[in-house]
């Protein structure tokens, strides 16, 4: 328990919360407040609960809350009337409840967040089904649904997008290759088009291109459709082909066979497509049902951990115990031993298996029979295709048509005798059932019996007597056929080894010369690949002075580009002054007074005067200014004289 405060404190401490609580604090934390702070941890994994729980009733609270813990698969520890305490201890606030809360919501926080954000979306409506009935409820609830899985396939798009290592920085990397191969093709293509515009007749040149290209790709088209035409055509031979032969088989069945032969393979083949109709493809359709409508309720659940996985498996397997227990108590009540129709039963169940069975190999029969004949068309048109002939032809035809039927009777014969010993080996498996109970049921009066006379476990330790020594003769005889059957295996293997060295030995006289061959052609090799890394050296160290050469002759080319740049810059600025200077002198010698007075000149004249104005009123104040302030003075000091004089 003290474990458990320590971690959740020192969860509290970090961020997002930052609560800065010790254990002697967090223990000492009133109801109210613990029920606050599991609130923050909710607000946290759900922003929706990150409100103050004075504003609401308590019982709102605990709903809130519960309905949070149930969508995050919380499950309190006990049984039912436990649940009911933990539903009473998380409105009165109580420690023991709110702690472990805290402790399983802080260990899987980022888990949480992310089933209470798909929770918002995943978890369906239930609609009544007397809604249902209206068309627009069902359209609206049809159009939900849709949404909803259209949701998941973007969430699942989303994780993989994130999961799949592409990052901002390589993108902006390439951006940036491509905006700089960009500019570079521009540069060509310009440098292009001016060597192009020296040429004589470069319109009607690009024209005749451009012309050119049409045509080529129109050409690729043309080869592209003549393709599919091939193909198709072919498809339609080969269509044709499968048809005409089952035309021939369909001639020959008619001119070998009766009308009755007819009517039974007519009816057998409809009692087997009424039996896939009725039995085998319903009940496979509602299995494939079944499996879809579970498979469909997992997906819309929220993801799942292990732990609720692992309780998931014990509950299964809970279950199916039970279940067992069940099956056995029926039978043990509904089919006593002796029962008449037990036999029948099992009879009746070991048919519909042999049936299904049957259905399943005459189907997969059916499929191979089918891929026989695609292999057997792709190889008659391999034989025309070599100006070959069928292998069957007339009389041999009919002969290996007969052949066929008298297997087809003996394979009938056959599975009869199979029917019938399967029959007895139904009947035969009961009466072993049968005579294996009863002798449990002597076997146990036998045991009573010896009890009563003080010999318990004589039949048992003769029986394992007898046992022992059969198992020993048993055992005895083995050894025998196996030292027998070792004697006669090394035999054969020296034989076998004299007739692989006999048969090994030109092999190997070939392989020496081989070898032979083989060490000449290799210091050959060697001889040229030394001559081929001193040419790809001497190649290499051209190349990398080339390099450097075109790199150095780049740099001077930029450099030139930057100078002539800065040199059309300056230009249009001396142009710019130049036009502004014209202007001005053509203002200023224009006899016109209004285009005149526009002159910059004329404009600071106008300045210049009205500042010498503006400065002139400026002096005339300040020697009013200095009047006034001496003659405030004088007459200021004038009233102090004559008081000093009386």
């Amino acid at each position: 328990m003290s474990d458990q405060i320590q971690f959740i404190v020192e969860k509290l401490n970090q961020e997002p919360f930052r609560k800065n609580y010790n254990l002697i604090t967090f223990d000492s934390l009133e109801s109210m407040q613990l029920l606050q702070l599991l609130n923050d941890v909710l607000g946290e994994i759900d922003p929706k609960h990150a409100v103050d729980i004075r504003e609401e009733l308590p019982e709102q609270t605990a709903k809130r809350m519960l309905s949070l813990l149930g969508i995050l698969k919380y499950k309190p520890p006990g049984s039912i009337s436990d649940l009911s305490a933990f539903r009473q201890g998380l409105v009165t606030g109580s420690k023991p409840v709110i702690h472990p809360v805290l402790h399983w919501l802080l260990q899987r926080t980022n888990e949480l967040k992310k089933r209470a954000y798909l929770a918002r979306f995943l978890v369906k409506l239930e609609v009544p089904a007397e809604f249902l009935q209206d068309d627009t409820v069902a359209d609206i609830n049809k159009q939900y649904e849709e949404l909803m899985e259209a949701f998941k396939n973007l969430h699942k798009e989303c994780e993989q997008l994130k999961t799949s290592g592409l990052s901002t920085a390589e993108i902006r990397r390439d951006i940036s290759a491509m905006e700089e191969e960009k500019d570079q093709l521009i540069k060509r293509v310009e440098r292009l088009k001016k060597r192009v515009e020296t040429v004589q007749n470069h319109q009607r040149m690009l024209e005749i291109a451009r012309q050119l290209r049409l045509e080529r790709e129109r050409e690729e088209s043309l080869a592209q459709q003549k393709q599919e035409q091939k193909n198709q055509l072919f498809h339609a031979e080969q269509r044709l082909q499968r048809a005409q032969l089952q035309l021939k088989e369909m001639h020959h069945a008619v001119v070998d066979s009766k009308p009755e032969s007819l009517m039974k393979k007519l009816e057998e083949e409809i009692n087997f497509n009424s039996y896939l109709v009725t039995e085998k493809i319903p009940r496979e359709l509602e299995s494939k049902k079944n499996s879809t409508y579970f498979l469909q309720k997992v997906v819309a659940e929220p993801a799942m951990s292990q732990s609720d996985l692992n309780a998931l498996e014990i509950k299964i397997n809970e279950v199916n115990a039970q279940i067992n227990q069940l099956i056995e108590k029926r039978m043990m009540k509904y089919e006593p031993i002796d029962s008449k129709f037990s036999m029948y039963r099992q009879q009746a169940s070991i048919i519909s298996r042999k049936k299904e069975a049957k259905a399943e190999e005459l189907q997969a029969a059916k499929e191979e029979m089918a891929s026989t004949e695609r292999q057997m068309l792709q190889k008659t048109n391999q034989a025309h295709e070599l100006e070959g002939s069928e292998v069957l032809k007339g009389d041999e035809f009919k002969h290996y048509v007969n052949k066929l039927r008298s297997k087809n009777t003996f394979y009938k014969k056959k599975r009869l005798e199979i029917a019938e010993i399967t029959a007895e080996y139904g009947i035969l498996q009961r009466t072993e059932e049968l005579l294996k109970q009863r002798h449990e049921a002597i076997q146990q009066q036998l045991q009573a019996i010896e009890d009563k006379k003080g010999i318990s476990g004589y039949s048992y330790t003769q029986e394992e007597l007898e046992r022992v020594s059969a198992v020993k003769s048993e055992m005895d005889e083995m050894k025998g056929r196996t030292l027998d059957n070792m004697s006669e295996m090394v035999k054969k293997l020296n034989i076998m080894v004299a007739e692989k060295k006999a048969s090994l030995a030109p092999v190997i006289k070939e392989l020496r010369q081989l070898r032979q061959k083989c060490q000449e052609l290799t210091q050959e090799c060697d001889e040229k690949k030394i001559q081929y890394d001193s040419c790809a050296a001497g190649l290499e160290s051209n190349r990398s002075t080339l390099e450097q050469e075109v790199k150095g002759l780049f740099e001077e080319c930029v450099q030139e580009e930057s100078n002539y740049h800065y040199i059309n810059c300056m230009k249009r600025n001396l142009e710019i002054q130049l036009q502004r200077a014209k202007e001005e002198m053509k203002a200023y010698v224009s006899p016109d007074p209004q285009e005149r007075r526009k002159a910059i000149r004329e404009q600071y004249t106008r300045m210049i005067l009205e500042q010498e104005n503006l400065g002139k009123q400026s002096a005339l104040q300040q020697k009013m200014l200095i009047c006034r302030r001496e003659d405030y003075l004088l007459f200021g000091l004038m009233p102090n004289l004559e008081k000093r004089c009386h």
